[in-house]
């Protein structure tokens, strides 16, 4: 079938300079703060001298533990567990190397940022507990958050006493260890906020994925009601889960505004966003499995060790892949670690829990001369491995059998470096991806112009993925109109509230499943009371009659017809809506998208350089309601993963806990160069139990499974099985 397709609603705005950002906000009157952080990691404050700093030009107030900003109350929810509870300059502790020991507030940022370089911090400082390699050889139980995650789950066929007596008695077993070091956000647009307060009220222009959320926690911190914060986020550059909570330099920049009585700026640098921000937590993985003969699994185990809960690989992952009667999944931590605080990056657990279960499933294969599509199929799991709930729609099987003709996977050579061209060596793999599908209930409000365009609004967020264009094409479709015609309203939280407990925004994948059924909802009572108005005001051609209809944005009975916004005109109406709430998901089915990935890898054979040259992705998510955007997911998720693959990784210092490549020079990103066009294509079967419009998410689906992928196709390659991201050159020549 004919996939829909559209240019990006917002494009134009952002190549042209119009798109405004949280930082583009110039208030009359703002003054500019700077953050400035701790150069130990772990200690204690002893004296800060502030005197030079002070007298230097255009500084208003330096903000310190001694003189501390006011934050009378806590993040709520899911913030206190997924972002930084601890309130910032709020005691003189030092908790990492890179946490802020002070807020200088200036004229201008060239002012707060020379001012800060003239405060001088004396330290008590103690040896840290910074390094994951030692602090994993003694984890802890994770802790009580009233969360799924870190809960062990554990299943086990009659008469088997634990996992490791069921590996033992399996007739094939592989066990061994996957790692994966730290990783960061490092979206285009830095974390930036401009708070003001006018009548006790506060505005604040700020990047974030869910504008609702965001204010919600902001009056929380603050103090004041949820009412008296207006958050302003049309546009996001960015995010990957770094924006979908509040951190420091938003609460900073909001108290300081209050104390100042001015609006206040704060814009993050690329290097405070290691540490002042979340990041994805290391991890250790031990995944062992046992099978048949034939392939047919009998035990997976799964026990991670992780800095923090946050990163639950073996929950995320293992539940979703294959069927077994016996997996164990059990998560462990380190806590206490001199760290900055680890937070959601896109995919969290999945992509770190797919790179080890989909290497640990290739080198299953390997040991039991399996081709690795034979070996998934012969586990494939139709309903949920713990609770046995059947899938909404499962087209998996058709992703491998479509994705293994695209890509040619009958000329995979099963023996490790069987294809060389003259200094390189080449080599296939492949992995699954799945990730958990869903939606909230929201509110959407569906409003007809007199000039001719519908309002589509809604507190959603779109941090590039896409959300402007999904309305706008979603608002047409509802209401038979060109797409030109409707008007997208997001990014503020006096909008319409988007998701359960207002904190879905551009998060968990679920945003175009969670908004396009309330477009629909909305656009059915909006039509309704366009019809009322048409048959009831006063100067409609159609006043009084019985048999009004709406048809393609026209208003039509009695032999009559008239265009809304002709209508609307006519009538002398600013504007005719209505609202509409989504319905609540069944939850007797279990809801995912799922994805094959197929990659091809050249690897010298003197330099150990390996390099991707060509990548397939077939993809079941549902009804695809724009390709354009669709496939826009899909690449940027799969490079995403494979930065994972070959060059991402946070470098902490042991001895300091300091980040040594807190930088886009030495935390390398692929660029260009290291890519190539990737191979996507949809099966684009609707999942209308998930939803009306038939959607589930793929935002974070690319992501999974990639960096197994490419894993898999560097062993293939080359012989060498590397369990330690990323894969570099070192790790392939010795």
């Amino acid at each position: 079938m004919t996939q829909p397709t559209m240019d990006r609603v917002d494009a134009r705005a952002k190549v042209t300079g119009a798109a405004r950002y949280a930082a583009d906000h110039n208030l009359p009157g703002t003054a500019h703060a700077h953050v400035m952080t701790s150069t130990i990691g772990r200690g204690r404050i002893v004296s800060m001298d502030l005197g030079t700093a002070r007298a230097a030009g255009g500084v208003i107030e330096i903000y310190t533990p001694d003189h501390p900003l006011a934050f009378p109350g806590t993040l709520p929810g899911l913030a206190a567990v997924f972002a930084e509870p601890r309130h910032p300059l709020a005691d003189h502790e030092v908790h990492y190397y890179g946490q802020i020991v002070a807020l200088v507030v200036a004229e201008t940022s060239e002012q707060a940022r020379d001012a800060a370089a003239l405060v001088k911090v004396a330290y008590e400082a103690q040896p840290p507990k910074s390094d994951f390699e030692q602090a994993k050889q003694n984890p802890a139980e994770p802790p009580e958050t009233g969360l799924p995650l870190g809960k062990r789950i554990t299943k086990l066929a009659p008469g088997v006493a634990d996992i490791d007596a069921a590996l033992a008695a399996s007739e094939v077993r592989v066990e061994t260890t996957y790692d994966v070091p730290p990783r960061h956000h490092n979206m285009m647009e830095p974390h930036a906020v401009v708070a003001v307060w006018q009548d006790g009220k506060l505005t604040v222009y700020s990047g974030t994925q869910g504008p609702v959320a965001h204010a919600l926690e902001l009056a929380s911190v603050l103090g004041v009601q949820p009412t008296d914060v207006h958050v302003v986020s049309p546009y996001v550059g960015g995010a990957f889960g770094g924006k979908a909570f509040t951190w420091a330099p938003a609460l900073l920049a909001a108290a300081a505004a209050r104390a100042l009585g001015r609006p206040v700026k704060v814009v993050t640098s690329r290097e405070q966003l290691f540490t002042v921000t979340g990041h994805r937590a290391a991890s250790s993985q031990t995944i062992g499995l046992g099978a048949h003969r034939d392939g047919r699994l009998n035990a997976i185990k799964h026990h991670t060790t992780s800095q923090s809960i946050v990163e639950d690989p073996g929950y995320r992952t293992t539940p979703k892949y294959y069927a077994t009667p016996n997996a164990d999944i059990k998560l462990m931590v380190t806590p206490g670690m001199n760290l900055p605080t680890a937070t959601i990056m896109r995919a969290p657990g999945d992509e770190v829990g797919s790179f080890a279960l989909e290497s640990a499933i290739d080198e299953l294969a390997v040991e039991l001369g399996m081709d690795p599509i034979e070996l998934r199929m012969t586990n494939y799991l139709d309903a949920t491995l713990t609770e046995g709930k059947p899938y909404s729609s499962k087209h998996l099987e058709e992703c491998y059998q479509v994705g293994a003709e695209r890509f040619g996977w009958s000329r995979r050579h099963a023996q490790p470096g069987g294809v060389t061209d003259g200094d390189w060596l080449a080599g296939m793999g492949m992995a699954s991806a799945i990730l958990d599908a869903g939606r909230a209930p929201t509110t959407v409000r569906v409003a007809f112009r007199p000039n001719g365009t519908v309002t589509v609004a809604c507190a959603t967020s779109d941090a590039g993925t896409g959300m402007w264009t999904i309305m706008a094409m979603t608002g047409a479709r509802a209401l038979q109109v060109p797409a030109d015609r409707i008007r997208p309203a997001l990014g503020d939280s006096g909008l319409p509230v988007a998701g359960n407990n207002d904190m879905y925004g551009a998060v968990g994948s679920a945003a175009t499943a969670t908004v396009t059924p309330a477009i629909l909802v909305a656009a059915k009572e909006a039509v309704g009371k366009l019809v009322e108005h048409a048959t009831t005001a006063a100067g409609s051609p159609l006043f009084g009659a019985t048999d009004v209809r709406y048809e393609q944005g026209h208003l039509i009975g009695a032999g009559k017809s008239v265009e809304f916004g002709r209508l609307l005109t006519l009538t002398k109406t600013a504007e005719v809506g209505a609202q509409g709430t989504s319905a609540n998901l069944d939850d007797s089915y279990a809801y995912a998208s799922y994805a094959a990935h197929f990659c091809e890898v050249r690897v010298n054979r003197w330099t150990g350089e390996p390099r991707l040259s060509r990548f397939t992705s077939v993809v079941d998510a549902g009804a695809i309601l724009n390709t354009k955007t669709a496939r826009n997911q899909i690449t940027g998720g799969v490079l995403f993963g494979l930065a994972a693959a070959m060059f991402e990784e946070g470098r902490v210092e042991g001895a300091t806990g300091r980040i040594s490549n807190a930088n886009l020079a030495d935390y390398l990103l692929p660029v260009n160069a290291d890519t190539v066009e990737i191979d996507v294509h949809f099966l684009d079967y609707p999942d209308t139990r998930l939803s009306p419009t038939g959607a589930r998410g793929i935002g974070e689906l690319g992501t999974v499974g990639a960096a197994a992928a490419f894993a898999n196709a560097v062993y293939n390659a080359t012989g060498r099985r590397v369990r330690a991201l990323p894969i570099t050159p070192d790790k392939l020549l010795t």
